[in-house]
């Protein structure tokens, strides 16, 4: 299971303990936040794009959207999700489930910068009801081949905290 290889990957940090599993489903924002207590924008949401015919993750704040042309500005390509059917080929987690950790040695992983108004966020943990507590620096430090952090999104400026 990838939960488990995510398990794993945390020992070497010695955080393997803080993974939390809801016995509810935390496999979207909504389902997530309700099961971990919290609000939906503090989700820290992967969401899987192809870049120069290779995968990569961006993490985001879970009430922030894809800013199509911050996207192209950045990448220099317009945003193409990975289909649903094929982020686990890819990625290394099946949607639902996909996070910055234990993914496939290929997978670049960008950090935006809608997470950066909490002091914590939480990132699934490679299943559809696992997660784990984290600061942004935390989440930089465990993020498998962190690349950058990265400003790609909309709809959350307004609310800053």
């Amino acid at each position: 299971m990838a939960i488990e290889k995510v398990r794993d990957y945390f020992k070497q940090y010695g955080i393997e303990d803080r993974i939390m599993e809801p016995e509810e489903s935390s496999a979207t924002v909504e389902l997530a936040a309700q099961a971990l207590g919290t609000e939906p924008r503090r989700i820290a949401k992967s969401m899987s794009f192809i870049v120069d015919d290779a995968p990569i993750i961006i993490v985001m704040a879970g009430d922030a959207k894809a800013d199509n042309r911050k996207f192209k500005d950045k990448f220099h390509q317009k945003a193409t999700m990975i289909p649903f059917g094929d982020v686990e080929a890819a990625i290394g987690h099946a949607a639902g489930g996909v996070c910055p950790f234990a993914i496939k040695d290929n997978v670049k992983v960008y950090l935006d910068d809608s997470l950066k108004r909490f002091k914590t966020i939480f990132p699934a943990c490679g299943s559809g009801n696992s997660a784990i507590e984290l600061t942004c620096d935390e989440l930089e430090k465990y993020s498998q081949n962190f690349t950058e952090w990265i400003n790609v999104s909309k709809g959350w400026q307004e609310d800053r905290m």
